[in-house]
């Protein structure tokens, strides 16, 4: 398994596929294991990259305290020491924040961004408790191992990606994996966002009701954004909805090629090639709205 020299750490990282370099950020205590299967489904038309941040997986720990723009930096000289030029971003759940914030400071670096079930803030009482109690739990040995079932266990689809989560989940560092749930429950870049020029898709389960209502705020604060509900899912969409969720974002990676329509005319032919009979017929199923 691959490893860099980067920003003052070493890195686990892995490149699949080639095409358009996709760079893939996972949430905190979980690795890059999370994304197998993006890894597998996307690889044909993207080269896929993903790594284990710093003190997460088999990254080393990290002697500097974790921060967004830490890792927003690790990524960038990533991609330096990768010779990749640009490349879009994709990050799941808090990994979704990073980035908004490595859009934000390095715009030239990026060619977009693709937020699965993420937010720009934590404001509501059960997420900022969740957040809370895993920053807590994640310092106190015996209860960090029940905090790595259980996150891998809600992100499983079966037997062996449970094992595979909870394997790497414990392989990380007790001090960076608190440092990156605390910073996850206090960032805050919702008046930030509108100097966000990159096409945009947000991506979110119909059921992850408690997330809508981020969504809606990156959808309107966002100025080119594309939001996307898929139904019956819920918030695990990389490993419990990869299917769905792999073909959305490759239909509109390619979608931005023409520029021939309008964005909302895009993101209604997206709809309806992924649900060509049901999308007309039902409006509250799924759907896009862009801006």
């Amino acid at each position: 398994m691959p490893f860099l020299e980067v920003n003052g750490t070493l890195l686990h990282y892995h490149i699949t596929g080639k095409g358009i370099p996709l760079v893939l950020i996972h949430p905190s205590l979980l690795s890059a294991q999370v994304f197998n299967y993006q890894k597998a489904q996307l690889s044909d038309s993207f080269q896929v990259i993903t790594f284990d941040i710093r003190g997460h997986g088999e990254s080393l720990p990290s002697r500097r305290k974790l921060t967004y723009p830490l890792i927003a930096e690790d990524i960038r000289q990533l991609l330096d020491a990768l010779d990749i030029r640009k490349a879009y971003l994709c990050g799941y759940s808090v990994g979704a924040s990073i980035v908004l914030e490595a859009l934000l400071a390095y715009p030239d670096r990026f060619l977009g961004g693709i937020i699965v079930s993420g937010t720009s803030e934590i404001t509501d009482r059960l997420n900022k408790s969740l957040l809370w109690m895993s920053t807590k739990l994640s310092s106190l040995s015996p209860l960090r191992n029940v905090l790595a079932s259980a996150i891998s266990l809600g992100n499983a689809d079966m037997p062996l990606t449970y094992r595979n989560l909870r394997r790497s989940s414990l392989h990380g560092d007790p001090d960076n994996i608190r440092e990156y749930f605390e910073y996850s429950l206090h960032y805050n870049c919702t008046q930030r966002l509108h100097a966000i020029r990159h096409p945009i898709l947000l991506i979110y389960g119909q059921k992850n009701t408690n997330f809508h209502p981020y969504a809606h705020i990156l959808h309107d604060h966002l100025p080119n954004s594309s939001l996307y509900f898929i139904k019956g899912a819920r918030h695990q969409l990389p490993t419990k909805n990869a299917r769905r969720m792999n073909e959305l974002l490759r239909l509109w990676v390619n979608s931005l090629e023409n520029q021939d329509l309008k964005r909302t005319d895009l993101d209604l032919q997206i709809a309806q090639q992924l649900n060509p009979e049901q999308y007309m017929k039902n409006e509250e199923g799924e759907g896009l709205s862009a801006r």
